[in-house]
């Protein structure tokens, strides 16, 4: 079996793991619109209010949905000792780290991406917005699985993971939060989004090949 034949089997036996358990996504997307739902409450039904928060509202709601799954993306194969066989299959640590943030992205990003602009809507976002929402959650949120791949993997074995991750991440993850929020409020303004998007496809860029070298590289650590 080729490289590349290991490596897609690996992204869809977690995908098929993720189906059959079911919780990732349906959590992810609850948590993500309870959140934005609630912020009416707090602020007020005021519209124009809203439409102008609302692209800081829905990514802040995204980025911390994409968090409550982080602290078991490697967990339960670290518990039943198949991180271990995966290390040892020939398949490099940094692809195995790959496969499985790409898999945890399409289980709880795409999602966010379907679900963000009906509660756009709610929000009273302008319509001139909507693409660009899209197009930031492309490229803003496989960045968060990357990234939080990092943090999964120095907390792997460590009580209260998720605690820990929340820590190590968040910081990490600002700056994709202030250029994706940034793009949809230019284009809610009549500004050009352009450089903010490529800003946020630099960031996925860099943290492509960058995030699964660290991740593997801790994974070796905790799997010594």
């Amino acid at each position: 079996m080729t490289l590349g034949s290991r490596f897609w089997h690996l992204i869809h036996r977690d995908l098929r793991l993720a189906m059959r358990q079911g919780s990732d996504a349906a959590v992810a997307v609850m948590f993500f619109v309870l959140c934005v739902v609630l912020f009416p409450f707090g602020i007020g039904p005021e519209a124009n209010i809203l439409a102008r928060i609302a692209a800081g509202i829905i990514w802040v709601a995204a980025l911390l949905a994409s968090l409550l799954s982080l602290e078991r993306l490697f967990q339960s194969d670290y518990e039943d000792g198949s991180l271990e066989l995966m290390a040892l299959s020939g398949l490099p640590l940094e692809l195995v780290v790959l496969a499985k943030t790409a898999a945890h992205w399409v289980v709880t990003g795409v999602p966010l991406l379907v679900a963000a602009p009906v509660l756009a809507v709610l929000l009273n976002m302008e319509h001139s917005g909507f693409g660009t929402l899209v197009l930031t959650l492309a490229l803003g949120t496989p960045a968060l699985s990357l990234i939080g791949g990092i943090g999964a993997a120095l907390t792997l074995g460590a009580r209260r993971g998720g605690v820990l991750v929340s820590l190590l991440i968040l910081p990490l993850y600002i700056p994709v939060l202030i250029f994706g929020a940034g793009a949809i409020d230019a284009a809610l303004t009549g500004l050009s989004p352009r450089p903010h998007l490529l800003i946020l496809t630099a960031l996925l860029v860099a943290t492509l090949p960058l995030a699964p070298i660290a991740s593997a590289a801790a994974l070796r650590q905790a799997l010594e």
